[in-house]
């Protein structure tokens, strides 16, 4: 084939449009390779859509009307799918595990003789980071922030109530309640006739890399602020525990706080905590975190599947 002679000038195009692509050679074949003006290399596909003759044709056809057929079926058939999935695809479905993240089963040991699976309410959220093991019971429209760790594989049962919410880095955990096939009764908490490990009431909170390690119970509506600890304890109900805070082996009674930082061990200091009263300024601050927390619950799950939940109301403190 000729070679056309190079030239330091933009050439014109076809219809005499200005170009800056200067061809090495003409040609007629599919593929041209060109030289810019400015260096480099430009390669050229030819689609010339006259030399795509009738399929009834089809076994007199050249290698460039085969080429020129294939791209245009190629071309054809994705713009349609295009079209069909912007149009007409279902929507992807959210695997189960993407959304309440992987609840799973403890394993035998000489102190867990049973195998359980964890039991999810409905409305109840999991974020994928979160950890739900053994024999664990989550109440409906329970909402599980990411890193929360909750076993039931040591100590058990575990039970977190209707509308409560365990935030970012929360550890819920128990001393064994077997000792082979004996049951470990000083392990265990008394909750309306019922023995646990770990019972945690109806809209409670357990804030930030909070602790509450079996055997223990925390009351409705009680609001457990952020690294404080609950162990070998019960708490009443409507109880503010306030950042920092230790409880241990002692019984808060219901309708009182505990100061940020104080560390509670004698059931005299328990006794003695304050009362809330209208003008303690977390009276009402339990109330606000069940409000977010519960959205959190039924907007993640929308998001998820969407299903949205109902959270139940929180009733007010006394």
């Amino acid at each position: 084939m000729p070679n056309s002679a190079p030239s330091d000038s933009p050439a014109a195009g076809r219809d005499g449009e200005p170009t800056n692509i200067i061809p090495i050679r003409e040609s007629d074949a599919i593929v041209a390779v060109d030289r810019k003006a400015e260096g480099g290399l430009t390669l050229r596909f030819a689609f010339d859509l006259p030399k795509v003759p009738s399929v009834l044709a089809l076994k007199t056809w050249t290698h460039q009307q085969l080429f020129n057929g294939a791209l245009l079926v190629a071309v054809v058939g994705m713009a349609g799918f295009m079209v069909y999935q912007a149009k007409f695809a279902p929507e992807a479905v959210v695997p189960v595990e993407a959304a309440v993240g992987e609840p799973r089963a403890n394993v035998v040991t000489s102190f867990n003789p049973d195998v359980e699976s964890p039991i999810i309410g409905e409305g109840a959220f999991i974020d994928p980071l979160a950890s739900v093991i053994g024999a664990v019971q989550v109440g409906k429209q329970v909402f599980i922030a990411p890193f929360a760790s909750i076993r039931g594989d040591e100590g058990q049962p575990v039970v977190i109530g209707d509308g409560s919410n365990v935030q970012d880095g929360v550890v819920i955990h128990a001393l064994e309640t077997f000792d082979g096939s004996k049951v470990v009764e000083a392990n265990l908490v008394t909750v309306n006739g019922k023995k646990y490990a770990v019972w945690v009431g109806k809209n409670v909170s357990l804030a930030h890399q909070s602790q509450v390690h079996g055997p223990a119970a925390i009351g409705n509506e009680t609001f457990a602020g952020m690294q404080s600890l609950v162990f070998r304890a019960t708490v009443g109900e409507h109880v503010v525990i306030e950042p920092g805070a230790k409880v241990i082996g002692v019984n808060i009674p219901s309708g009182h706080y505990v100061p940020a930082g104080m560390v509670v061990t004698t059931q005299a200091q328990a006794d003695a905590l304050p009362l809330i009263t209208p003008d303690y300024p977390f009276a009402t601050l339990n109330d606000g975190v069940l409000h977010v927390n519960h959205e959190f619950a039924g907007a993640y799950l929308d998001q998820a599947y969407g299903v949205t939940g109902t959270a139940p109301a929180a009733s007010g403190h006394p």
